[in-house]
């Protein structure tokens, strides 16, 4: 039987903790389901994690950057946090996991498709009832991030994150 080392077990438990931190405007999707996080490095009480952040000026990164400090120092083995903003390389909505899709519809908004078209079209489904009928209403939503949405099947407004990808 191979027994983990205590680094090993370390970094579980950082991973874990950053589970615990959500997106302040999304309470219910990791920054991990989101794909934010790019590197976690750990050595002698002090970690280093690197954030890909999803939109440039986005007003919620002082807060994750605080949240992820808060948590991780709850730890035992944790003296210090650096929480560093990368953009190489750059995030794009397809590094949200399937369980922070799943997360995002349940919470009404829906996730940008999988794949971006070259065209720069993209389709959405409604979060409510999974129709493909749907109408975009306004690029701009209550954030950068998102656009609202109208559904015809089910008649709902809904919001929808906008897709990136290094296409564009």
């Amino acid at each position: 039987m191979v027994e983990k080392s205590k680094y090993d077990i370390n970094v579980n438990r950082l991973y874990d903790q950053l589970q615990k931190v959500k997106d302040p405007e999304i309470d219910s999707v990791s920054i991990l389901e989101l794909g934010m996080v790019e590197n976690v490095q750990y050595a002698k009480n002090h970690v280093l994690i690197e954030l890909l952040p999803t939109f440039m000026g986005c007003p919620a990164l002082d807060i994750i950057k605080n949240n992820i400090k808060q948590q991780l120092l709850t730890l035992d083995f944790i003296n210090a946090v650096d929480v560093k903003f990368i953009y190489n390389p750059p995030w794009t909505s397809d590094r949200i996991t399937e369980i922070g899709r799943q997360k995002l519809k349940e919470f009404g908004i829906a996730p940008p498709p999988i794949h971006f078209e070259e065209t720069g079209e993209w389709r959405v489904n409604c979060p409510y009832c999974d129709s493909s009928y749907t109408t975009l209403d306004n690029i701009f939503g209550p954030t950068a991030c998102r656009s609202i949405l109208y559904c015809g099947s089910c008649k709902n407004p809904f919001e929808a994150m906008k897709p990136i990808s290094t296409l564009m």
